[in-house]
């Protein structure tokens, strides 16, 4: 786990390339501590910098980059891990290596196949590779963006980096807002897509590559890979399957162990993490557990995890657990978070997720944790939504009645559900509406489309419930769920390995019949998660069974604490001359901030009052430390 920059330039010299290399490398220094390097090369008429900020975890001695080939001079550098790279060395026998690492293994597949090499990667990466043979740049990024990677064009060159600070610095931009962004972060609570909150400064897309010609100076992207569940797959049976997805889990784990250094494991209550953790606690007595815990009964998992570790003593009987709370005291955090996430994001699971990364940080280098499983495996209540909508009307009168009560939204999505799965997928969390938003932001009232650029290949033949899924995994999982755990676990130089994000895994998910996903009977999700992990004794059966609980905050609750809110909530959300001010409706937010209200908020609640507030503080909070 590092950080990467660099830049290609036919304006700038070669020591102003490496001097603004290493700038750009102290910005991000968080993700590589331990040390640092930076090269420039000269192809047609440009300088083509490449600079590296490390990580150590694997290769302690000889794993520095850029790593360059003594044969042809191909050169890489890369942010993240390549799991099977053990497998593929073995495939490069005739190969002169110089290092004992994963990332030479990439570059030397690369010279032998060119950017087909990423189809044989299992891994998180985002990197780049200069190629003076065939005198071009590759970048490239793995198949769920796990990995981030940000670039940008200007009249001095074309930019890349791991972060967007760094960038901005390197190109010499300064950060400028990206208006059409506004009505999207109000709509979603983030930013979905290629584009970002600043002008100029997009993303690489997940599972793609960006091939920059070093002649003409011209680049296009191309991507290798997508997630599209409803294909059909090699197991439908159920044993068949539970069998399948537990081989393939197994071994996700095994290969991200690999490590030299200690790896531990993040744990809540969830069958997520806690099947992650069970099985790097089976291979590895002694493991280091870290949670997050809540004053708020319904929002702690604490005791859920203490009950899992006692029903499995010859799984957990030596593993440590290490626990921090998190309280309304975190909100003073959001500021520093916001500067380090940089995309700006509303939703509350940023607090606890920076809170459990440093407890972790201060122990290990490395943790596993269970994102992933919720998103390809079908976890939220929005997927048993879905499903239900798409069997009711085959349903008795009596088994109608128990599913309206049983989700008391249904009714409310069943008046409002369209077929556009774009539209579905937001329907249920919508924060704004596009009269609300026309207030707020002073706007034409229309609706805010999703971004084309964020959108899969469904079509109409996909079941319903299959095509939200592909929703989930090419916006949300992306450009929410795994940039927060990169972005927050590198603020506090920490590695996060997401077992249940293998591909190979996450292809086996995609073959499954919805049924073995969604079990509309039991209602629950991760069918076919919770009945192998049972099966096998990898969680207890309380576990197994456990309802999904959202990793979130008492955000209401906390917001109605004004006597102990940081000073910043009410200069953000009441002062005249705010951040917010020129960009907002100040009248609008005011009145929403009164509004806050706990009652009939929990855990389960999609849109709350609080919710809208979060995203208008976080906003003011991120023009602060940014374009102030």
């Amino acid at each position: 786990m590092c950080g990467i920059s660099g830049m290609i330039t036919g304006s700038l010299g070669g020591d102003e390339v490496l001097g603004r290399l290493r700038s750009m490398g102290c910005l991000q220094r968080h993700r590589g501590p331990d040390d640092a390097d930076e090269m420039v090369f000269e192809s047609d008429g440009r300088f083509v910098g490449l600079g590296f900020v490390r990580l150590s975890i694997l290769d302690l001695e000889t794993g520095m980059q850029p790593i360059l080939s003594v044969r042809d001079g191909c050169a890489i550098i890369c942010n993240g891990q390549i799991y099977n790279y053990l497998e593929l060395r073995d495939d490069l026998t005739s190969e002169t290596f110089v290092t004992r690492g994963d990332i030479e293994v990439a570059l030397h597949l690369y010279r032998k196949t060119g950017p087909d090499f990423l189809n044989h990667l299992n891994g998180m990466y985002a990197g780049a590779v200069f190629d003076p043979i065939r005198k071009r740049v590759v970048l490239f990024r793995d198949r769920f963006g796990i990995k981030p990677l940000y670039y940008t064009v200007n009249s001095r060159g074309f930019f890349f980096s791991s972060e967007i600070k760094p960038l901005l610095e390197g190109s010499g931009t300064s950060p400028e807002l990206n208006r059409d962004s506004l009505p999207v972060y109000f709509s979603y609570r983030y930013v979905p897509g290629e584009s970002t909150m600043f002008v100029g400064v997009r993303r690489l897309p997940p599972g793609s590559f960006l091939v920059y010609d070093l002649q003409s100076g011209e680049y296009s992207i191309t991507r290798y890979w997508e997630y599209l569940p409803g294909s059909a797959g090699p197991c439908t049976g159920g044993e068949e399957a539970e069998e399948r997805f537990m081989e393939l889990l197994l071994d996700s784990v095994r290969i991200r162990m690999r490590s030299d250094v200690e790896v531990a494991s993040l744990v809540s209550g969830g069958i997520d993490s806690s099947s992650v953790a069970s099985i790097a606690a089976s291979a590895r007595p002694g493991l280091k557990l870290f949670t997050v815990s809540f004053d708020d009964p319904l929002y702690d998992e604490l005791d859920d995890v203490r009950s899992l570790m006692k029903s499995e003593p010859g799984i957990f009987g030596g593993a440590d657990l290490f626990s921090r709370t998190c309280g309304p005291g975190s909100l003073e955090r959001l500021p520093g978070l916001l500067r380090s996430v940089e995309d700006c994001i509303s939703l509350g699971t940023i607090l606890p997720t920076d809170q459990v990364c440093e407890l972790a940080s201060e122990h290990v280098k490395v943790v596993l944790t269970g994102e992933g499983a919720d998103e390809i495996f079908a976890g939220y209540r929005k997927f048993l939504l879905e499903m239900a909508a798409d069997e009711i009307d085959s349903m008795s009168p009596g088994e109608r009645d128990l599913l309206m009560g049983d989700f008391p939204e249904l009714e409310n999505y069943l008046s409002t559900r369209v077929p556009d799965p774009a539209a579905r997928f937001i329907q249920s969390e919508l924060l704004f509406s596009p009269a609300e938003l026309s207030r707020l932001l002073g706007i034409e009232e229309k609706g805010v489309p999703f971004p084309a650029d964020a959108m899969p290949a469904v079509t109409g033949g996909m079941h319903p419930l299959d095509q939200l899924l592909a929703m989930e995994c090419r916006s949300r999982l992306p450009d929410y769920v795994v940039l927060r755990l990169d972005k927050l676990s590198m603020r506090h130089s920490l590695e996060t390995r997401t077992p249940y994000l293998d591909y190979r895994l996450a292809e086996f998910a995609a073959g499954l019949p919805v049924r073995l996903k969604v079990n509309l009977a039991g209602r629950m999700g991760k069918y076919i998660c919770r009945r192998s992990l049972l099966k096998h004794g990898t969680v207890d059966r309380a576990t197994a069974f456990r309802e999904k609980k959202p990793f979130t905050i008492p955000m209401a609750a906390w917001l109605l604490r004004r006597d102990v809110l940081p000073e910043f909530v009410g200069d953000v959300l009441e002062g005249g001359r705010g951040p917010l001010n020129g960009f907002l409706n100040m009248n609008m937010v005011r009145a929403l901030w009164n509004s806050v209200t706990a009652e009939g908020v929990g855990p389960d609640t999609l849109v709350s009052e609080a919710d809208r507030v979060f995203a208008i503080l976080t906003f003011g909070l991120w023009t602060g430390e940014f374009l102030v």
